[in-house]
C-alpha cells in the first residue's frame, strides 16, 4: 500500500543512521547547553481545522479601534493606499530575494534606488540593500566595527532601546566581542548610541576618545527635520517608511563611510553599463557566504528584506521631499502640543529635546495606562512604575489630542491631590 506520510519513523531512522547519529537531539550537540531554550509546553497538536477555529476565537478577543499613542520602535504611520497596490503586483511580490543580474534588473534597480535614498537621508557614502531588521543591523554594525578595528570590546549607551540591547547581547554572546561600561577604554571597537534614545531624547553626538568607531542608530523620519548624526556607521529602521506595524517587524539598513564598504554585511547593488552601453545593475560587492568562502563572509544572518526595501522606496518617492518633511513636522508638532497640554495639567515631561516621543511622569504607570485604555486610548508604553513613553505621528489630530487630555484629567487631579 502507498505511504502518504511525508516523513515516516522508518524514514527518520534511515536518515539518522546515514549521518551517523542516534537522535535528532544529537544534531544540536555543538550548541552550548546554556544557549538552548528549555523545552516548550505546546500541548497536543491540532489539525488545521482545529487550529483555524482556535486562532479565530483568540482573534475575536482583540479590540482594534483604540486611539494609539504607542511607539518605542514601532510607530503607527499612515500608509498611502497606492503603496501596497504597487508592492503587491506580481513583478514585486515575492518572499524570495532575486539577485541574478541577468533576470532581475528591476529588483536590482529598486535596491539601488533604496540605497541611494538611505545615503541621502542619513548622509553617508554607502548603504547596503537592507538587512533583516534594525536591531539585527545594530548588532551587525558592531561586528563590522570589530573587524575594521581588530578590537573586541564595545561601549553601548545605557539609553539604547531595550529590544536593540537584547538582540545585540544575543549576537555578542556567540562572538568574542565584550560589552564594557568604560567609554574611555582604549580597546573598544565602537561606541553605540541611539537618537532619539529609548526615552525619546535627541542625542547630538558621541565624542571619540581614541580610534574607536561611532555607530549611530537613527530614526529616519526625524532626519527630515534634524541633521543626521555624525557617525562612521549609521543604522536605521525602515518600519516608518510605509511598512505599517506588521507585529513590530520592519527592515533595517546599515550605511557607512566609503572606506568601510567592504565590511558591510548583506548585498550592495551598483549601477554600470553593459557592453552595448545600456544601463545595467548588478551586485557590486558580494560579501555573503553564498558567494564567497564562508570564513570570508561578513555575516551569515544578513537576509535582505527586498520587498520591504522596495516598499520604503515607493513610499519615499510617493511622498517626495515636501511630503516627507510634512509628516515629520506634523509628528513633531503633535508631540510638542500634547506634551505642553499635559504639563498644564500638572504632569511632568522629562525631556529637554525630543521629536515625536516623550517621557511622561504620571505617578503610577499601570493605573494611568489602564484608566485610559478603558476610555479607548493606548496612552503610551510603560518605562517603569512612574513613567511612560508617549508617541504621536502624523495620524494624530487635534481631536485625538483633546480626547487624550480629557481622559487624563481625572487621573491627573487624583494624582496631584494624593
Amino acid at each position: 500500500m502507498y505511504n502518504f506520510e511525508a516523513l515516516s519513523e522508518l524514514d527518520r531512522k534511515n536518515m539518522l543512521e546515514k549521518i551517523g547519529i542516534n537522535s535528532v537531539d544529537d544534531l544540536f550537540d555543538s550548541i552550548p547547553k546554556k544557549a538552548l531554550n528549555p523545552s516548550f509546553e505546546l500541548g497536543e497538536g491540532k489539525s488545521e481545522i482545529e487550529a483555524y477555529k482556535h486562532l479565530k476565537k483568540l482573534a475575536q478577543k482583540n479590540k482594534t479601534d483604540y486611539l494609539c499613542f504607542l511607539g518605542s520602535g514601532a510607530k503607527k504611520r499612515y500608509v498611502p493606499s497606492c503603496i501596497f497596490d504597487i508592492a503587491s503586483k506580481d513583478e514585486f511580490l515575492s518572499c524570495y530575494t532575486p539577485y541574478q543580474a541577468e533576470i532581475s534588473q528591476g529588483t536590482l534597480q529598486s535596491m539601488y534606488e533604496f540605497q541611494s535614498l538611505m545615503c541621502n537621508i542619513v548622509n553617508q557614502d554607502v548603504s547596503n540593500a537592507s538587512v533583516y531588521d534594525a536591531p539585527n543591523a545594530a548588532a551587525e554594525a558592531i561586528r563590522m566595527a570589530s573587524r575594521i578595528t581588530k578590537k573586541h570590546k564595545v561601549y553601548l549607551d545605557k539609553n539604547i532601546n531595550n529590544n536593540y540591547l537584547e538582540v545585540i547581547k544575543t549576537y555578542l554572546f556567540a562572538s568574542d566581542i565584550e560589552i564594557v561600561d568604560n567609554e574611555l577604554d582604549s580597546d573598544i571597537c565602537a561606541k553605540v548610541y541611539q537618537t532619539p534614545d529609548k526615552f525619546g531624547e535627541l542625542i547630538d553626538s558621541f565624542e571619540k576618545n581614541n580610534d574607536e568607531l561611532i555607530i549611530a542608530i537613527a530614526d529616519v523620519v526625524c532626519l527630515a527635520l534634524k541633521e543626521p548624526p555624525k557617525a562612521d556607521i549609521t543604522v536605521a529602521d525602515v518600519q516608518s517608511l510605509g511598512l505599517g506595524l506588521n507585529f513590530g517587524a520592519g527592515c533595517g539598513v546599515i550605511c557607512c563611510l566609503d572606506k568601510y564598504k567592504r565590511q558591510l554585511p548583506g548585498r550592495i547593488v551598483g549601477k554600470t553599463v553593459d557592453k552595448e552601453g545600456k544601463t545595467a545593475y548588478c551586485l557590486t560587492l558580494q560579501t555573503r557566504e553564498q558567494h564567497i568562502k564562508r570564513d570570508k563572509s561578513t555575516s551569515n544572518i544578513c537576509s535582505n528584506q527586498a520587498l520591504f526595501a522596495f516598499i520604503a522606496g515607493v513610499y519615499l518617492k510617493k511622498l517626495g521631499n515636501k511630503g516627507f518633511v510634512e509628516i515629520a513636522k506634523k509628528s513633531y508638532n503633535n508631540a510638542h502640543h500634547l506634551a505642553s497640554r499635559l504639563q498644564e495639567l500638572g504632569f511632568l515631561v522629562d525631556n529637554k529635546n525630543f521629536f515625536d516621543e516623550f517621557t511622561l511622569n504620571v505617578g503610577l504607570s499601570d493605573k494611568f495606562l489602564d484608566f485610559l485604555a478603558q476610555k479607548g486610548i493606548l496612552a503610551g508604553v510603560k518605562l517603569d512604575n512612574q513613567r511612560i513613553l508617549v508617541c504621536t505621528t502624523e495620524l494624530i489630530d487635534k481631536e485625538d489630542i483633546d480626547c487624550y487630555i480629557e481622559a487624563a484629567k481625572p487621573f491627573s487631579f487624583n494624582r496631584l491631590s494624593s
